[in-house]
């Protein structure tokens, strides 16, 4: 997904951290806001975007994302326009199908052996009759 196919809206604030008189005068912090349901894509992408990128996405159904990493606004756009797409593309990205495995005679093996250590440890802690 290609973010100049977005219809988005830039807000700027002032930004924390270092940078001296910078920092009180300039509006260096920029979040970028993306409405879900204007986004290009089918129903389904969009459920999936919801669903992946859920922490991110307030009741209104806007998507947010920050940066205030750089000293200029200019610079935390471009940075927070490529957080935008990237997120955007993960949440796109379909799931590898999970392949069912069998815990191997080695490792089950193994597993019994720490039990039984574990069990020695604890039983070697209590007090004698």
């Amino acid at each position: 997904m290609n973010v100049a196919d977005l219809n988005y809206r830039i807000v700027t604030s002032r930004s924390g951290g270092p940078g001296g008189q910078n920092v009180n005068k300039v509006e260096t912090r920029v979040t970028i806001e993306v409405d879900v349901d204007a986004l290009p894509l089918d129903d389904a992408q969009k459920a999936r975007v919801r669903e992946r990128l859920a922490g991110r996405i307030n009741r209104e159904g806007v998507l947010r994302v920050t940066s205030q990493a750089e000293r200029s606004q200019l610079a935390n756009r471009d940075r927070a326009l490529a957080r935008m797409e990237e997120l955007l593309r993960d949440a796109l990205e379909p799931e590898k199908p999970r392949r069912k495995t069998r815990p191997s005679r080695a490792s089950k093996q193994a597993r019994l052996e720490a039990k039984k250590h574990r069990s020695k440890t604890k039983r070697l802690r209590t007090t004698v009759d």
